[in-house]
């Protein structure tokens, strides 16, 4: 990933979203129309996640959440498995230094149990170095599922009822967002998902209650500035009401 500027080029949009989200895909049919493996595409995926990173702290976005690595994504075959997981170590290694540098934040959600004992080592890692951090929150979603984030934040919940330490009627709206991954943060204004598929895939369910959606006829591997700021003015020519009536 490039050096930043200093500067961003918010001024050159109507209405940047604070908290953009993505839904990453369409890799493995990038890789196919070209005749090659599906790990090509993962790996040409990883420089269109560069090239998002870099447009979006220049464009004065906020927060950045990208759908890295589903629950689901562990059913796929082992071999591919095991390259997603050299491919995200390689990035760690590689990007983290930079990333600090630029003024990046990172945040992981999602299961690490399933991760090995070094993958799990390198997101603390980058979670610790880069915590004070202030550009850019840049939040990465892997062995991430909303219904089992909301299956473990409705647990926690229950057995502080059963426990006694809450009353039922102390359960709100507040309290299961603090017990969500993604407490402390604002829910996406914008949500994109790559590949022209239209659905969200289990991804910030609760989170994106109010979210605009747009859905991108491009290729992951082929995302680029250009598709991030089209997304944005189609975001901008629309009116946020959030149920009422203005």
């Amino acid at each position: 990933m490039a050096v930043l500027s200093s500067q961003t080029h918010q001024q050159e949009l109507p209405c940047v979203p604070r908290h953009v989200a993505i839904i990453m895909d369409g890799n493995g049919r990038w890789a196919r129309g070209r005749g090659k493996p599906r790990t090509m595409g993962h790996r040409a995926g990883v420089e269109a996640v560069r090239r998002t990173v870099e447009a979006s702290a220049e464009l004065g976005i906020e927060y950045l959440t990208l759908y890295g690595f589903s629950t689901e994504n562990w059913k796929r075959p082992e071999s591919e498995v095991s390259d997603l997981m050299g491919l995200l170590r390689l990035f760690l290694k590689r990007e983290l230094a930079t990333l600090h540098r630029n003024n990046v934040k990172i945040r992981i959600i999602g299961d690490r149990t399933r991760f090995a004992d070094d993958i799990r080592g390198l997101l603390a890692k980058a979670e610790d170095q880069t915590r004070d951090n202030t550009r850019l929150n840049l939040t990465i979603a892997l062995s991430y599922g909303a219904r089992a984030e909301i299956t473990q934040a409705v647990r926690e919940i229950a057995r502080k009822v059963a426990s006694g330490e809450l009353s039922a009627d102390a359960v709100t709206e507040d309290l299961i967002e603090q017990n969500l991954s993604t407490v402390g943060m604002p829910d996406p204004d914008l949500l994109i998902r790559t590949s022209g598929e239209q659905r969200i895939s289990n991804f910030l369910l609760w989170q994106s209650a109010y979210t605009e959606f747009v859905f991108e006829d491009v290729l992951w591997p082929d995302f680029d500035r250009s598709h991030l700021e089209r997304a944005i003015d189609n975001f901008a020519g629309r009116e946020r009401r959030f149920g009422a009536v203005i």
